[in-house]
């Protein structure tokens, strides 16, 4: 144990990564102090502003994002942050509507961590992140004000539409909600609304594709598929604090280690929609939440971008 406490200073001085012989017992040694000692081992990277993984602080992990990821689903997509993997699909059911709101529809997000997206998941028992995330996503969604209700509205107090989102995470290595959020938000951009007409009972009826622009009796609500108009479009950033270091889109290792967590959700127009820090050794004083606020803002441009070339592609194919 004291050796190993002691590894070999020339390794620990390149921030604990082995030198130019990269011998398999000098990675086994790098390897075992990140195991053993992983705060010690990540600020010797923080004090050179850098990770581990060779990004710089401020950097978020390489992103993707593929529409149209479920086929018997009425929108999906299937985001990556890193490794973090989510996959969000979209089923549209006909309601009642409240009597609150009758010419309104509904959104039902429900966020899923089966024990294949990690280690730390155990079957038979739901992932305590889970219901926090899903919660956290119906919030972002609904008081963004990305979807107009109305707009899911088919006949006044007796017929409108529920969207039921469900998203799966696949891979969970860090930064869930942000990985969560970028896949619901593209989902509902690649979502086509079904065709529907009344029946002979004056009851809505989802009609088959082969139904679709056929000899209906009656006149169809919708005569085709539609999509919903997104504004305020909400994107997230969480962020990491250790000292005096912000670390952006962490991975779980990132995570475990640092301890302090901050979410910045911004819309499109860089309003505040939430701000989470479920508590944390490091305060987060009013000039580190500026930090962060500035992070996402230069966060959202990224996302934005690929949003537009995701669905650019699937205009295209």
């Amino acid at each position: 144990m004291h050796e190993l406490s002691y590894v070999k200073e020339d390794k620990l001085e390149t921030m604990g990564l082995p030198n130019d012989t990269g011998d398999l017992a000098s990675e086994m040694e790098v390897d075992a102090f990140r195991r053993l000692f992983p705060i010690r081992f990540y600020e010797r990277h923080l004090a050179e502003s850098i990770r581990p993984d060779a990004r710089l602080l401020s950097r978020a992990r390489d992103t993707t994002l593929a529409l149209g990821a479920v086929a018997s689903a009425d929108g999906s997509a299937l985001a990556k942050i890193g490794s973090t993997t989510m996959l969000a699909a979209i089923k549209m059911e006909v309601m009642t509507p409240s009597v609150e709101f009758p010419d309104e529809g509904c959104v039902a997000v429900e966020f899923h961590m089966p024990p294949i997206c990690s280690r730390l998941v155990r079957p038979g028992r739901p992932a305590d992140a889970a219901q926090v995330v899903s919660k956290q996503l119906s919030d972002a969604i609904l008081s963004s004000g990305m979807i107009n209700l109305k707009e899911l509205s088919l006949l006044s107090g007796k017929a409108a539409w529920m969207a039921y989102l469900d998203i799966y995470c696949l891979d969970a290595d860090g930064a869930l909600f942000d990985a969560a959020l970028l896949s619901a938000v593209a989902s509902f951009s690649h979502l086509q609304i079904p065709v529907v007409s009344l029946n002979d009972d004056g009851k809505i009826v989802v009609l088959s594709e082969e139904q679709d622009g056929g000899n209906l009796d009656k006149e169809p609500v919708n005569n085709e598929k539609r999509k919903l108009t997104l504004s305020s479009i909400p994107f997230s950033l969480m962020c990491v604090l250790h000292k005096n270091c912000i670390l952006a889109d962490p991975t779980a290792e990132e995570e475990s280690i640092m301890e302090t967590a901050v979410t910045v959700v911004l819309d499109s127009s860089n309003q505040l929609v939430a701000l989470y820090k479920p508590g944390g050794p490091v305060l987060a004083r009013t000039s580190v939440i500026q930090d962060c606020v500035a992070l996402t803002r230069q966060r959202i441009k990224e996302l934005e971008n690929i949003l537009d070339e995701a669905i650019s592609g699937m205009e295209v194919d």
